[in-house]
């Protein structure tokens, strides 16, 4: 199944494989902004499942280089080596209750490792597994609408 970095199991990412996709995403996103002459405070990551662990793997890799992010479902993609500085980074977290794809301790440590690098943190669950509801999205919807312009 086609993903953004590799993984070894259900669950274990290959850390080295995540480290370069990350990071040539981030290079990615830096080139664009600048070639399209975007504004960089405005760049929100919005993602599911895969695409929600690579946005957060770039909030732990490249802290400041997203405004925020929208991650559902998503797994802690590492623990950093260091302590990261998010401060007030706005960040969504959509989670099912019954999701048996991410464990609810993962989650937990995710939210609270943003929480201590000094992000703003909305957790929210859902009675839902591991797919998307309509519910997540009108709630990130409505969350993102409070961001600044």
């Amino acid at each position: 199944m086609p993903r953004f970095f590799r993984r070894l199991a259900e669950g274990v990412f290959d850390q080295v494989d995540l480290a370069l996709r990350t990071d040539e995403l981030a290079r990615f996103i830096r080139t664009a902004t600048e070639r399209y002459r975007l504004d960089p405070a405005g760049v929100v990551a919005v993602g599911y499942s895969n695409g929600a662990n690579i946005a957060g793997s770039l909030l732990l890799r490249h802290p400041g280089l997203l405004a925020g992010a929208v991650l559902f479902r998503a797994m802690l993609p590492f623990e950093p080596d260091r302590p990261v500085a998010l401060p007030g980074t706005p960040v969504w977290l959509g989670a099912g209750r019954t999701d048996f794809t991410v464990p609810h301790q993962n989650i937990e440590r995710l939210a609270q490792l943003l929480r201590d690098a000094g992000a703003k943190v909305t957790l929210e669950w859902r009675d839902a597994g591991h797919q998307v509801t309509a519910e997540d999205v009108d709630s990130a919807a409505r969350w993102l609408m409070t961001l600044p312009a």
